[in-house]
């Protein structure tokens, strides 16, 4: 497969596919006599995968290890969860530290309401 028919079928960017095959999401491509890029079809199952692992909150470079640790053959449920429990430890303090902005937000919005505007750094009422 061509480069663009691989990002039509992937659903992504050809600059997407580059940078993936660049970042080693997809292993080198062939490349025909005329310079132009080979892809197999399953490119396109590789970066749809890779996609829904980014979706779910891991890195690129999480990405590339998990894809690598499943093209050995080695991997399995018990053997990779802990990349999944790692990517939950992340969202649960990323999700503690929102909270902690926006209970910060909630009390200056209640001062503000009471007379005491806290945005303008000095305490007063406005």
């Amino acid at each position: 497969m061509k480069i663009g028919e691989v990002a039509r079928t992937a659903g992504v960017s050809v600059d997407t596919v580059r940078f993936y095959e660049r970042r080693g999401v997809l292993p080198p491509a062939d490349r025909r006599p005329s310079g132009y890029r080979e892809f197999p079809a399953s490119a396109a199952d590789r970066i749809r995968s890779a996609k829904a692992l980014q979706d779910l909150g891991f890195t690129l470079d999480e990405v590339v290890d998990a894809l690598r640790a499943h093209d050995t053959g080695d991997a399995t449920c018990e053997s990779e969860r802990w990349r999944l429990e790692a990517v939950v430890a992340r969202l649960d303090a990323r999700i503690a530290a929102l909270q902690r902005v926006r209970d910060s937000a909630e009390e200056n919005l209640a001062a503000c309401r009471a007379g005491c505007c806290r945005l303008l750094g000095d305490g007063g009422r406005r």
